[in-house]
């Protein structure tokens, strides 16, 4: 598999050097090289380019408008980005538009290949979900789901879910096999209509139950192994209507 790449930077050394860097990757393929994320922008709309690597402080668009962009195309799974910037304190931020790596200049080609061979390894695992989602349209739905953790995909299954909590920009998943909950940056309203609504339940604003996991109920109240969760005000009627059929 070869990935399409383009490079932005509007500082001419950088652009030549990571241009220089994408042609000796055998995996990957220059198909542009611009220092204005606009005219960058109007190429990657024609184009199928699958990486990015660009800088972020550039003229007329920055790199995290230019990102932004992308996310609001809904290009971001099919086109990823890479940042290379001089300054460390975008790194939040890039992480919070999804961004595939940082690279923070000056960085060497060692530096270089760990962040394309991480987005090669990205796109391989696209490739087969797609394999996958295909076969599994012909049968019953899919009993697990893929998760963004930190800069990768993780498979959950769903049976192992016990409930999903709000935490700030992210979620916490928690599983019956894990200790520790699974951090993903993803909103609870994403993970409501992700997960199927014969098995899992919204009954807090800031909780998602699983219902197989469900020990009791008390006074608007549920269990789930050490866990007390209250049942929202805006949530009871449909959690009472679950309750009504799983008592009947």
């Amino acid at each position: 598999m070869i990935l399409n790449c383009v490079a932005i930077d509007d500082e001419p050394l950088a652009l030549e050097l990571v241009g220089k860097f994408i042609e000796q990757t055998a995996f990957l393929k220059l198909t542009g090289k611009f220092s204005n994320a606009i005219e960058a922008l109007s190429f990657i709309n024609q184009q199928e380019v699958q990486l990015i690597f660009m800088d972020i402080q550039m003229p007329d668009l920055s790199g995290m408008e230019l990102a932004r962009v992308l996310d609001g195309k809904k290009k971001s799974d099919q086109t990823r980005i890479i940042f290379a910037t001089a300054y460390h304190q975008f790194a939040i931020e890039g992480y919070k538009v999804d961004a595939l790596d940082y690279l923070l200049k000056p960085y060497s080609y060692e530096e270089f290949l760990n962040a394309a061979t991480k987005a090669f390894a990205y796109f391989e695992r696209l490739n087969q979900e797609g394999k996958s989602e295909s076969k599994e349209a012909e049968k019953s739905n899919p009993d697990y789901i893929f998760l963004k953790v930190e800069y990768q995909l993780v498979k959950v299954q769903l049976k192992d879910i016990a409930y999903v909590e709000a935490y700030k920009d992210y979620v916490k998943v928690h599983l019956i096999s894990k200790p520790n909950p699974i951090l993903s940056l993803t909103s609870l309203k994403s993970m409501e209509e992700l997960l199927p609504a014969d098995q899992f339940m919204r009954v807090h604003r800031s909780f998602i139950v699983a219902l197989d996991h469900i020990e009791s109920v008390s006074k608007n109240v549920i269990n789930i192994g050490n866990q007390s969760i209250a049942v929202g005000d805006n949530y009871k009627e449909s959690f009472l209507e679950f309750m009504s059929r799983w008592m009947s």
